[in-house]
């Protein structure tokens, strides 16, 4: 195929127009591999000289894994060099970085309220190209966060700005949005066999 639709719209946009149109692009699904295939996009991203945010929503905010070193590495790499782009990358609770207060990570419904009120006005500024909210499905199917109103902010965004959602069961009002949507099917996984996550497998 070499990259090329199998079918062209009506939409009155020119080739380049259409190619370069932002998206949104969900990993959902029981499989391994949704964060993982989100991290590679940043990576992508960072190449091309991309201003990347990425927002954990439900790890642990004393939990580093090994994307956040390697990300946090080509932060440095871009203000040092000048190659690549900026990555900011920011967990919940008392890890969102914006927030300088001591804060408890028991509330995590407020926190992940505060974190999507956070997301809302960078995407209203155009502050970065490429969002990476890992795991951001479990708000919403918890009930902390409005599908509808995700839906509607995606939809609605300005610019050029691609927003990718990681995690299970994503909501059926973001899916509608979505512009390109894989679902992860587990075939076989070695928890089944008891087996603990292993270093640079898991983290």
């Amino acid at each position: 195929m070499q990259g090329k639709p199998l079918n062209v719209p009506a939409d009155g946009l020119t080739t380049r127009q259409r190619r370069n149109r932002p998206l949104v692009i969900v990993h959902t699904g029981a499989g391994k591999g949704k964060s993982t295939a989100a991290f590679g996009l940043a990576l992508r991203g960072w190449n091309q000289g991309w201003d990347i945010g990425v927002f954990q929503f439900v790890k642990s905010a004393k939990w580093r894994i090994g994307e956040q070193t390697a990300l946090e590495t080509l932060r440095d790499v871009h203000a040092d060099t000048g190659r690549g782009g900026p990555i900011e990358w920011h967990k919940m609770g008392s890890g969102w970085s914006w927030s300088r207060k001591e804060g408890s990570d028991q509330d995590h419904a407020l926190a992940a309220q505060e974190g999507w009120a956070e997301i809302r006005r960078r995407l209203a500024e155009e502050r970065h190209t490429l969002y990476v909210l890992d795991e951001f499905t479990y708000p919403m199917t918890w009930g902390w966060i409005d599908p509808v109103e995700v839906a509607e902010t995606l939809r609605d965004r300005p610019g050029t700005q691609h927003v990718v959602i990681t995690g299970r069961n994503c909501a059926p009002e973001v899916l509608e949005v979505a512009d390109l949507v894989t679902e992860m099917t587990k075939v076989k996984h070695p928890f089944d066999q008891g087996q603990k996550g292993q270093k640079g497998i898991e983290w």
